[in-house]
């Protein structure tokens, strides 16, 4: 892919799979007082903190009402290789884009990322770029943890690009979702295991949603090295992209979309919920036709 030759933070001529320089952050210095008296020096953020083991990076988003219509970003806080940046505005909803500042995460790394959506905010969320997974210098899981609220009334996009798992990495993901009844959610979730012609690394993602404090969704995937028969013909056979695209809507109490097979082959299913919600699951030989297909699914959503 493309993407995955995108290397933000390394110097010319490093791998892909090289963790190259993880400098720190350095200490923010404060504008000179009229008094003559020297600049003060603050401390390093603590949502971006480097540790023998590897980075401890926390971003944040918050989205609410801006009075006049649309979505305003009272909280748009990056770190770390997790740069935000608001990219555009369609009507009444707000567009956070996630940048890669450097390469993430590595064996050893910590990445959070939390998004809420006030009542009656509308909030996407999407990114630039693929995120790969990369191995670190000591063998070290990585972990990417996502909070993601959605309050009365309001609206959340988290479409993100996918997932990359380069050989030799191992990362561990979880994106938990916390909906209240009225909130509405569009969840995209892709992983491609290993870049053309390479093996895969080991990826376990687990997505959780709770939905007026009640479960909607319990899943988790393993694959890659060490999990057994997850390249068999029971699990993903010759495929090597899988995604899941799930939608919440209340529109949906008494007349979920039917479960039936999506598209020509059998290789995506669509799935009501025990709630007014679907979920699209797909296998693919690659990004490009898995996210064509979950894209064919994307007639679920009304707003």
């Amino acid at each position: 892919m493309a993407a995955a030759a995108v290397l933000p933070g390394r110097e010319p001529g490093m791998s892909p799979g090289d963790p190259g320089p993880r400098p720190g952050r350095a200490p923010a210095r404060t504008a000179a007082p009229e008094t003559g008296r020297p600049p003060a020096v603050t401390a390093p953020s603590p949502a971006d903190e480097r540790t023998p083991s590897g980075l401890r990076a926390t971003a944040r988003i918050r989205a609410a009402p801006d009075g006049r219509g649309g979505t305003a970003l009272p909280v748009l806080s990056g770190a770390g290789p997790l740069a935000l940046r608001r990219t555009r505005k369609q009507g009444p909803r707000a567009t956070v884009t996630i940048v890669g500042a450097m390469s993430a995460p590595l064996g050893g790394d910590h990445l959070t990322l939390t998004a809420h959506a006030a009542p009656g905010a509308q909030l996407t969320v999407d990114s630039a770029a693929a995120t790969l997974a990369l191995p670190g210098p000591d063998g070290e899981p990585a972990r990417y943890d996502v909070a993601l609220s959605v309050e009365h009334g309001a609206r959340m996009r988290w479409l993100p690009e996918p997932l990359i798992s380069v050989r030799g990495s191992v990362l561990r993901q979880s994106i938990r979702v916390s909906l209240a009844p009225s909130a509405r959610l569009v969840l995209r979730d892709e992983q491609v295991l290993g870049r053309t012609g390479e093996e895969t690394g080991r990826v376990t993602s687990r997505i959780t949603v709770h939905r007026a404090g009640r479960p909607l969704l319990e899943q988790q995937i393993d694959y890659g090295p060490g999990v057994p028969g997850w390249d068999s013909g029971a699990v993903l056979g010759e495929h090597r992209a899988v995604g899941q695209l799930l939608v919440v809507d209340p529109d949906f109490d008494g007349s979920p979309p039917p479960p039936r097979p999506l598209g020509d082959g059998a290789s995506a299913a669509v799935t009501p919920l025990a709630g007014p919600a679907v979920l699209v699951t797909a296998v693919a030989p690659d990004a490009l036709q898995l996210r064509r297909m979950l894209a064919g699914a994307g007639r679920f959503t009304t707003w």
